[in-house]
């Protein structure tokens, strides 16, 4: 499925412009929110199992090795999801680079029209949220 998203240019008038960025960029974010929220419920329900049935962690040697495989699961994902997140970051950079917003912007196809982009948004923020 695809959103267009909104937003506003001004054009050589003064006038804004409303241009749509084509594409899905929710994905990528909606599984690393979801992961990170099944990783606290996890967390919460083993640290009840730890803290309150402790004799029954430490009687059981079933129960120690299916909560490390289970953990095993989440970093194998956190993982995934950390590259899914660069992902949909890479695509966020490539629909909002100065020269593809130009491209699709009207105004600027005229022959006797130069556009230029300006300055070039700065990333480095959503950057290290990949890395992080």
């Amino acid at each position: 499925r695809l959103y267009q998203i909104p937003f506003e240019m001004p054009d050589c008038e003064g006038e804004s412009q409303t241009l749509h960025l084509i594409g899905d960029f929710s994905a990528p974010a909606e599984f690393f929110v979801t992961l990170g929220v099944f990783s606290f419920l996890y967390t919460m329900a083993a640290l009840v199992l730890y803290l309150r049935f402790h004799s029954l962690y430490g009687e059981n040697k079933k129960l120690p090795f299916a909560d490390f495989c289970v953990t095993l699961c989440f970093a194998f994902f956190w993982l995934v999801a950390a590259a899914a997140w660069g992902k949909g970051l890479s695509d966020v950079k490539a629909a909002t680079r100065p020269s593809s917003l130009i491209a699709a912007m009207a105004v600027c196809h005229g022959s006797d029209t130069v556009c230029n982009a300006g300055a070039t948004p700065a990333m480095g923020l959503a950057n290290i949220s990949v890395v992080r």
